[in-house]
């Protein structure tokens, strides 16, 4: 036994969440993608073969998710801070809105069925692809950003969305941003910014939010958060994303970092 759980268990869903690590990694040297979009099926995948019951696999994808990216977001806010991309009073305004959305998303979070969080999952990769598809320079709401009110509300939207999901939020800031006629640069730095207290709210109130179902969940659990994801996913999908990223053309010998808030 270890910490009250057999060390089988561990043992196993330590290799799955490897595992998985390491798919996550080959998809994100390959084809340039990561973040919660793709951790969280991934994620979904493995607890359904531990047999995590359905009612909350969802809900400790989307924790375990939030908790994995914390490090890379904060990394990337506080690289393009240094070099002055971010929009810091854009930042100031939605931090407050992002982190009551983000609360009321952990509340749902604690009771809503497994379902709610599948829909929204399915029209955060749709919004992803529409984006892809047809650019987001087609769409522009104006030259200039919207007063506070707005852009609180936006804040709002990003933070609670990125609750239900498991992601910074970068798509939804990044768009927002953008179809108001920021630089992709300073949109994607500034996304980094919010997606710092996105990821850590999260974290928190998914732990929060799970503790009552702590019967059904893997071992070395604290609420909807798996400490063995968070610790094994990030460098071992980072670690092999560096030589996946070397069998693609023209990308050997370049550094490769897990994604950040692109998601």
């Amino acid at each position: 036994m270890l910490l009250g759980y057999p060390i089988g268990e561990i043992v196993l869903l330590a290799l799955w969440i490897a595992g998985a690590g390491i798919l996550v990694g080959i998809l994100a040297g390959l084809f340039g993608i990561g973040g919660g979009a793709i951790i969280v099926p991934v994620l979904y995948e493995v607890f359904r073969a531990l047999e995590v019951p359905e009612d909350v696999r969802m809900q400790m994808c989307i924790g375990t998710s939030l908790a994995i990216i914390i490090p890379t977001t904060l990394r990337s806010y506080l690289g393009h801070k240094k070099k002055g991309a971010v929009i810091s009073d854009v930042v100031r305004v939605w931090v407050l809105p992002a982190v009551a959305g983000v609360a009321i998303g952990s509340v749902i979070a604690s009771f809503a069925p497994a379902a709610v969080f599948k829909i929204a999952f399915i029209i955060f990769i749709s919004f992803i692809s529409i984006k892809m598809l047809f650019g987001s320079d087609r769409w522009n709401l104006g030259s200039e950003l919207p007063g506070r009110v707005l852009l609180a509300f936006y804040g709002f939207i990003t933070g609670l969305f990125s609750s239900l999901v498991g992601v910074s939020g970068g798509s939804v800031s990044n768009a927002v941003l953008t179809m108001y006629g920021q630089p992709m640069q300073r949109a994607v730095a500034t996304s980094a910014g919010i997606g710092v207290p996105i990821t850590i709210a999260g974290t928190l109130g998914y732990m929060v939010a799970g503790w009552s179902h702590m019967a059904q969940l893997p071992p070395l659990s604290i609420g909807f958060v798996s400490l063995i994801g968070f610790a094994l996913m990030a460098p071992v999908s980072s670690y092999t994303a560096s030589y996946a990223c070397g069998w693609r053309t023209g990308c050997r010998g370049a550094s490769w970092k897990l994604p950040s808030a692109a998601s």
